[in-house]
């Protein structure tokens, strides 16, 4: 059934081919975005990778090839409160999907202004959309995209569920009573922190105001291209390869395209969770089709399709590349090593079959790497934000690619 959806932060890396991909099933997509991801761009310096057009630009090229109109709304939900109600009245969505946060972990941990505008942006905007919903009483199903990174990343040796956790409890009389509570968060930037308070946020809505939420804790994800982006040079999506919000595959991938050692970071024991951009679309459309019902706890799916310690990625890259790889200082405060089992059984359940690294990987993110290169700046990928004072980044050894 076609639906009426406002996509915020529509004009970013995961909103953009999830809006297209939304149209493309034949929702009416309406984006609502304040451009402040091009404006970073230009404060660090850097750009896409790819040639990524202006939004008037890319409207009308999807307009063109699909026949579908994407409306747009420049509008910063943050900041103007009133501007956000008035649409929402105005527009009345059945869905709305929340992109519209600042997405980068460096990035918030940058400098002290980075981490304020992290904290004001995303917590001002989710709460916004939280209180503009309750305030006009509008039965709207939010989905929002937040990050495994809220559960942590060591201290956990279990697969880690869905959001909650079933515990039992010893009462008073030595009885034990069974319970679910919200699974611990763990945040390891003020990016992560974020996510966490819009989880807690969320718990508390849903529970006082009946207000249906997907929460999607979503892997680092890799790949550019969806098959709706790939339609026209005009709608191709974003790259991002710099030190601040390239993932460690953009850094690995780009590295290798300019013949640069893979930089890994400690000894490369992290282990991440992994998902395709195609499959991110494809995720948010599963759970757009399948809300929660009025009164029904947070829904939260973990958003994932693999999980991958850092070392074997590099040399997954580097096997694929002929790169070498380098271990430098973690800029990083977190364990050395860590074990990440991860439950996606909600959205198996929904029939997700996940594109994995070593299927697609050669196919298109480093054909992408290889093809733009000369658009490229080296100086910007190395991952410069410090967690402490003390994390220096330096190399410490040169692995063959072989090793």
């Amino acid at each position: 059934m076609a639906q009426k959806i406002l996509v915020f932060g529509g004009d970013g890396f995961c909103g953009w081919p999830t809006a297209l991909h939304l149209s493309a099933l034949g929702h009416e997509i309406a984006i609502v975005d304040n451009l402040s991801r091009r404006a970073i761009d230009a404060e660090l310096g850097t750009s896409s990778l790819t040639p990524i057009a202006g939004s008037e630009t890319r409207l009308d090229a999807w307009e063109e090839i699909s026949g579908r109109r994407i409306a747009f709304h420049r509008l910063d939900i943050a900041e103007d409160y009133a501007g956000l109600r008035a649409l929402l009245d105005t527009q009345r969505p059945d869905v709305i999907v929340h992109f519209a946060e600042q997405r980068a972990a460096p990035y918030s941990m940058k400098t002290p202004a980075t981490k304020r505008y992290t904290v004001d942006n995303n917590i001002r905007a989710t709460h916004n959309t939280l209180v503009a919903l309750t305030d006009l009483g509008l039965d709207c199903h939010l989905v929002h995209l937040g990050t495994m990174g809220v559960y942590g990343y060591d201290g956990f040796n279990g697969e880690i569920p869905e959001g909650y956790l079933d515990v039992k409890i010893e009462e008073p009389d030595g009885s034990w009573s069974a319970h679910d509570i919200v699974f611990p968060t763990k945040p390891g930037s003020v990016y992560h922190m974020t996510k966490s308070m819009d989880h807690l946020m969320f718990q508390f809505y849903a529970r006082n105001d009946r207000l249906r939420i997907t929460d999607l804790h979503q892997g680092i994800v890799w790949g550019t291209q969806t098959p709706e982006t790939q339609r026209d040079p005009r709608l191709i999506n974003r790259f991002d390869y710099d030190g601040d919000y390239g993932t460690v595959l953009n850094r690995f991938v780009m590295q290798a395209a300019v013949g640069y050692p893979l930089t890994v970071h400690g000894s490369g024991g992290q282990t991440r969770a992994f998902i395709n951009i195609q499959d991110t679309t494809r995720c948010v459309a599963l759970a757009v089709a399948n809300p929660p019902e009025r009164g029904e706890r947070v829904r939260i799916y973990n958003q994932v399709a693999e999980s991958l310690r850092v070392r074997d990625l590099a040399a997954l890259v580097a096997e694929l590349t002929g790169a070498s790889v380098a271990h430098v200082d973690n800029p990083r405060k977190e364990a050395a090593e860590n074990r990440l089992q991860v439950s996606n059984a909600g959205f198996r359940s929904l029939g997700f079959h996940p594109i994995l690294l070593r299927d697609r990987l050669l196919e298109e993110t480093l054909d992408i790497a290889r093809h733009y290169k000369e658009r490229s700046r080296c100086e910007t990928i190395p991952a410069r934000s410090l967690w402490t004072p003390e994390n220096r980044p330096g190399v410490v050894k040169t692995e063959a690619a072989s090793a």
